[in-house]
């Protein structure tokens, strides 16, 4: 079975956001579940590129910046947020944080 290097990073790819994406299930701490969103942000970057370098073309390391950007806007966001709830109740348990519930 001959694979080549770029099919490789697409297995790879698929790895990561398989592992992300159990990291987001079944993690109680914002800050694991917000590493976890970026693994699976990362996973989808060495997806795009992987598939360009397939089809030579420059498409996916086009979108791969958007994504970081994206990732980058996420993680200001989400640890803005983060710092801002531990203030007022002082955990970052997803489960005691239920204070976006009605």
């Amino acid at each position: 079975m001959n694979v080549s290097v770029p099919e490789l990073g697409i297995y790879f790819s698929l790895v990561l956001f398989i592992i992300g994406f159990f990291g987001v299930m079944f993690r109680r701490g914002i800050i694991f579940i917000m590493l976890s969103i970026e693994v699976m942000l990362n996973a989808a970057n060495l997806a795009f590129v992987s598939a360009s370098e397939l089809t030579k073309t420059m498409d996916g390391q086009v979108i791969m910046f958007f994504v970081m950007a994206i990732a980058a806007c996420e993680a200001a966001v989400g640890l803005a947020l983060v710092v801002s709830l531990y203030r007022s109740k002082a955990t970052v348990d997803v489960d005691d944080l239920r204070m976006l519930r009605g």
